[in-house]
């Protein structure tokens, strides 16, 4: 594998989702060396970026989750540093990132997401209310459902957004979906097969996520072949809508008349034991060692 040379793997950072990320890295690294690459972990909260260059590291593999990681930061300095990365660019990482201005662009090309409003203080309760009862509250630039909560009504508003507010001064009040939640993992140009998520929580939430074992994730997701083809193609459109590229994820909803919903899109998804890319990779027949080689290849079209 010395067609990649050295390459760090980003992992850890600064955000709230350092853990999943410590983990997430350790499983790339573990694959990747596994499958020959000359990897090597880098965690930019103890060293500064410019290290990549001084160590001579010919590419990065990015496994950092949240702000710091995934919103287009280390992506512009490591275009700075003319250090070939993994998954999306600036901008694709800086639009997957912000929910709100991801839906804005949604909803300026006519794909569907549920009505929502943007929160910026309380004042904005009202607004948010208008929408309907139940909501869903999250923070615009949060990951792995961190600060996300349900309110089916005032009460539950107000401390669901003082909460979502505690992680990001931008916060989402969307419409719930009552129906199906399914994950549509993309792997360069390919939307692998659906996953249809199950939790006995109110949602799929950090816990339902990571810690819970009661969580079932179908794959095959139970969709006839043309309803999955359908929206795996929507997925696409919605993932290169705001520019991502390399590889991600995409959330939707479908509702009770069968109606889909886009809920977000993960340009840096978790790679636990947990994750759901190696997972609707493995239904593709594609080990966890050859996927995150063939996301690191994609770094030798740029070069």
């Amino acid at each position: 594998m010395n067609r990649f040379g050295r390459v760090a793997v980003l992992l850890g950072g600064s955000s709230a989702e350092r853990d999943i990320s410590l983990q997430s890295g350790a499983a790339v690294l573990d694959g990747l060396r596994r499958a020959g690459v000359d990897a090597h972990p880098f965690d930019p909260a103890e060293r500064p970026l410019g290290a990549l260059v001084e160590e001579g590291f010919e590419r990065a593999f990015i496994m950092l989750h949240g702000r710091g990681g995934e919103d287009g930061g280390v992506q512009g300095a490591l275009e700075m540093l003319q250090v070939p990365y993994t998954g999306s660019g600036v901008l694709g990482s800086a639009l997957g990132m912000d929910k709100y201005r991801t839906k804005l662009l949604w909803r300026g090309l006519g794909l569907p997401t549920p009505g929502f409003v943007p929160m910026h203080s309380e004042a904005d309760l009202a607004r948010a209310e208008a929408l309907g009862f139940p909501l869903m509250i999250k923070p615009a630039r949060e990951g792995s459902s961190i600060g996300m909560g349900r309110a089916d009504d005032a009460a539950q508003l107000a401390a669901a957004y003082r909460a979502a507010a505690a992680c990001d001064p931008m916060v989402l009040a969307e419409r719930w979906i009552t129906g199906p939640e399914y994950t549509v993992a993309i792997l360069g140009d390919q939307a692998l097969p659906m996953i249809r998520l199950e939790t006995p929580r109110p949602f799929y939430d950090y816990a339902a996520k990571y810690e819970e074992e009661s969580t079932r994730y179908h794959c095959p997701c139970g969709l006839d072949a043309e309803m999955e083809h359908r929206l795996q193609a929507l997925a696409l459109k919605a993932f290169r809508a705001v520019g991502a590229r390399g590889w991600g994820r995409v959330d939707l909803l479908t509702d009770d008349a069968g109606t889909a919903w886009l809920i977000e899109v993960n340009t840096v998804p978790g790679m636990t034991d947990h994750s759901l890319v190696p997972m609707a990779a493995s239904a593709a027949g594609i080990d966890f060692d050859t996927l995150v080689v063939r996301i690191l290849e994609e770094t030798l079209r740029d070069a």
